[in-house]
C-alpha cells in the first residue's frame, strides 16, 4: 500500500485496494483472513505484482541487465554465467530486503542453448535454442480438445469442429512461435478423436486409428469439413504477406 500511496491519493481507490488485500480467502469448505500477500489467483495480484515489483525493474535495468517480467514472473537473459550469477545475487539481495522470497524449484541459473538447461516462461520452454509447448500447457490443450470431442457428445460434425475451432484459434495464435512438430501432432491427435466420435455416430466400435478409417475420414475430409488445421496455419503464418 505504501508503493501505491506514492502514486495515488484517491482515498476511495486505496481504500478499495486494502479491503481487496483484507478479504477473507475460502477453500476447500474453510475460510480464513489472509495476514500478508496477495490471495493466488486473484485478479488484482498481476497489478499489484507490477506495483511492487516496479524497483526490481528500475534495479535491473540501472545495472544493465535485460529482465522480461510478467508479473511476478520474469527471466533475466546474460551473456555468460557470471553475469548471470551476479544477476541471481543481486535479485536474492532485493527481494530479501523488500519482504519477498524466490520460488525455490523454479530459480535456476542455465544455458537455453543447451538441453536439459533451459527455462520455462509464460506457457513456453526454451531449450537447445529452440521454443517449445512446455508440458502443463501441453496438457491443458488437450484435455480441453478431449472435453470437446467425447464420443457421447451428441452434436453433428459441423458443431464440434466449430466448438474446436475457436479454441484452435486462440491457442495457435499464442503458441505459433514453438516448434512445428507440436502442430503436427496436436493435428494427428484432434483428427483421431473425431473419427472415434464419426465411429460412435455410425454406430461402429472402435476408437478412429485404422487405415480404413483414414481412408474413410482422410485429412482432407476434415480441412473441407473447415477444421482448422494447426500445421497448415503455422506454414501459412511463416509466409510473407
Amino acid at each position: 500500500m505504501e508503493r501505491v500511496e506514492e502514486r495515488i491519493s484517491d482515498g476511495r481507490i486505496l481504500d478499495l485496494l486494502r479491503s481487496w488485500l483484507k478479504q477473507d480467502i475460502m477453500r476447500d469448505l474453510q475460510r480464513w483472513t489472509p495476514t500478508e500477500g496477495t490471495p493466488q489467483g486473484a485478479v488484482i495480484s498481476p497489478l499489484l505484482a507490477n506495483v511492487y515489483l516496479h524497483p526490481l525493474d528500475e534495479l535491473m535495468a540501472a545495472r544493465g541487465y535485460r529482465m522480461v517480467r510478467y508479473a511476478d514472473d520474469f527471466v533475466v537473459l546474460c551473456r555468460s554465467r557470471e553475469q548471470a550469477d551476479a544477476a541471481l545475487a543481486e535479485i536474492r539481495d532485493w527481494v530479501a530486503k523488500n519482504g519477498l522470497r524466490l520460488h525455490p524449484n523454479k530459480t535456476h541459473v542455465g544455458d537455453c542453448l543447451v538441453t536439459g538447461q533451459g527455462f520455462e516462461f509464460l506457457g513456453y520452454r526454451f531449450e537447445a535454442g529452440r521454443r517449445f509447448v512446455r508440458k502443463k500447457s501441453w496438457s491443458r490443450i488437450k484435455d480441453t480438445i478431449r472435453a470437446k470431442t467425447r464420443r457421447t457428445r451428441g452434436d453433428s460434425l459441423e458443431r464440434i469442429i466449430a466448438d474446436l475451432n475457436r479454441t484452435l484459434r486462440g491457442w495457435f495464435r499464442y503458441f505459433q512461435h514453438a516448434h512445428p512438430r507440436a502442430f503436427l501432432v496436436l493435428d494427428q491427435f484432434i483428427r483421431r478423436r473425431l473419427r472415434a466420435v464419426l465411429r460412435k455416430q455410425a454406430k461402429r466400435p472402435g476408437f478412429g486409428a485404422t487405415c480404413d478409417d483414414h481412408r474413410l475420414w482422410s485429412n482432407a475430409f476434415f480441412a473441407n469439413a473447415g477444421l482448422l488445421a494447426l500445421h497448415t496455419a503455422w506454414q501459412d503464418a511463416r509466409c510473407p504477406r
